[in-house]
């Protein structure tokens, strides 16, 4: 999970990206990059740390230039080195800077492919690079003499062919403009947006469409899957779906988790699919437990706040704010390893006594990964005197790693995996414990738009749209473990 986007406009883009990621940074805290076209040359400025701490005066004076593009690192692939912040640069052919959100499932047999047969240096353990060397391969061989938005598009098609995986990606290419494009199942989101003016219009490809509402643009449309989209630094737009036939699977996590809830994903109001969510769950405990004993439904905040309001709603049962968030500690989900995700919590949260004491609550989280945040909050929970701690999902079950650009956890590492609810909710320490069912899940956020019929749910049922080779879920174990990324930190 990255945060990614681009604009061809009529002035500086550097201080419009800049904001753009601003509200991006919860899809990535690890580092920051920003890239424009300033005439001939590139500028470009990328560092780790949040965007805020990147980017002085000094640097956004240097990114002068109409056309640039931004990211927001949080690694799944390769390391939390600086040298792996985004965007990344090739100079040939053209030359090209690129940015990508999502990660690819057959990155080792590309990188043999680009060394041996391409003649091309990765220089990175990040598979964004070995992306970007894939097209600049595919964009020389396509387009030797003369740059065309058609030899463009032959050559995102020939991306398409060679990688497997996730990924939205924007590249600007010297003296030419801006590309975006989607993966064939449209796993990862990639938004494009106007902003009309008297003198043309300006363009932008974003992650989600909150980035458009600062700067004053128009959400058109998403991309749509296998497409790719360019606009000339002229401000001329062309688009072409460059793979057809493959199934549209957008990942469901990001209407859990992920996305802001004020972005507009395939169509679907991320908010308003929460808010289903809430029902439905709501729902299920009432079949369940119709004579319950919840004095109050409390949200681990932020993002289980609105599915907890309308479950609440459901149930007639009053809807309090039980935990006060620190709000200049980061998002736990996607802290760095093990030990500071625990550490984080209680710094995190704090407990209002009042909420708690003697009464019997339903906490609700907008899912249950590794358990040991879950674990935390209801011991914190009892501390203040809650009688009864109850805990709902309004997610399934993580019970497999995501491959496709969410560092979940080694499977080792998932508190549901190979258990049953039962033995979860003794692990957790909860008096009891319910999540919502997958088809539920997927019914709230197809609501939004009857087009969508499936999803990339892989970490609730293990199916994986792409296809995986023998081995891949066991490499990725060693590499995605707490330990490992603690040995990698280390040294």
């Amino acid at each position: 999970m990255c945060g990614i986007i681009g604009i061809v406009g009529r002035s500086d883009v550097a201080p419009q990206l800049y904001d753009g990621l601003t509200v991006l940074q919860h899809r990535g805290q690890d580092a920051a990059g920003i890239a424009t076209l300033d005439g001939a040359r590139l500028r470009l400025h990328k560092h780790n740390g949040l965007v805020r701490d990147v980017f002085r005066e000094e640097h956004m004076r240097m990114l002068r230039g109409r056309a640039g593009i931004g990211h927001c690192r949080y690694p799944t692939a390769g390391s939390a080195e600086a040298g792996e912040a985004q965007p990344f640069y090739v100079n040939s052919p053209y030359g090209i800077a690129f940015a990508h959100n999502g990660n690819l499932v057959n990155t080792d047999a590309l990188r043999r492919e680009l060394f041996e047969d391409d003649r091309r240096h990765i220089n990175t353990d990040s598979d964004s690079e070995v992306l970007l060397n894939v097209l600049a391969h595919e964009l020389a061989a396509a387009a030797p003499f003369k740059f065309s938005a058609e030899a463009l598009f032959d050559a995102v098609a020939q991306v398409h062919r060679r990688a497997r995986g996730g990924y939205a990606c924007v590249a600007l290419i010297m003296g030419q403009g801006l590309l975006g494009f989607r993966d064939p199942n449209g796993i990862r989101p990639l938004v494009l947006g106007v902003r009309e003016g008297s003198a043309g219009n300006d363009y932008a490809l974003a992650s989600e469409s909150v980035a458009f509402d600062i700067l004053g643009f128009k959400r058109l449309r998403d991309v749509a899957p296998g497409e790719a989209v360019f606009v000339g630094l002229d401000g001329s737009l062309h688009s072409r779906v460059c793979t057809r036939g493959a199934v549209h699977a957008p990942c469901i996590f990001e209407y859990v988790y992920l996305a802001r809830p004020d972005s507009m994903i395939e169509d679907v109001s991320v908010y308003k699919a929460r808010l289903r969510m809430g029902e439905r769950l709501g729902a299920k405990i009432r079949r369940l437990r119709p004579d319950h004993d919840i004095d109050a439904v409390i949200p681990i905040p932020d993002t289980a706040r609105t599915a907890a309001s309308s479950l609440a709603a459901v149930l007639g049962v009053p809807f309090r704010e039980g935990f006060v968030k620190n709000r200049y500690i980061g998002r736990t989900f996607i802290m760095p390893g093990q030990g500071e995700r625990a550490k984080s919590v209680r710094r995190k949260l704090n407990p209002i006594e009042l909420e708690f004491r003697k009464k019997s609550v339903l906490l609700v989280d907008d899912s249950i990964v590794r358990g040991t945040t879950s674990k935390q909050i209801i011991q914190m929970a009892r501390e203040v005197g809650a009688r009864k701690v109850y805990f709902a999902s309004a997610a399934p079950p993580v019970r497999y790693p995501n491959v496709y650009g969410i560092d979940m956890p080694a499977v080792h590492e998932l508190v549901a995996h190979g258990r049953s609810e039962a033995e979860v909710e003794a692990l957790l320490g909860a008096d009891w414990l319910v999540y919502l069912d997958l088809a539920d899940l997927e019914a709230a956020v197809a609501e939004g738009n009857e087009a969508l019929t499936h999803f990339d749910a892989s970490c609730f049922n293990g199916e994986y749209v792409t296809g995986l080779d023998a081995g891949y879920l066991e490499a990725l174990e060693i590499t995605r473990s707490d330990d490992a990324k603690t040995r990698r930190l280390a040294g």
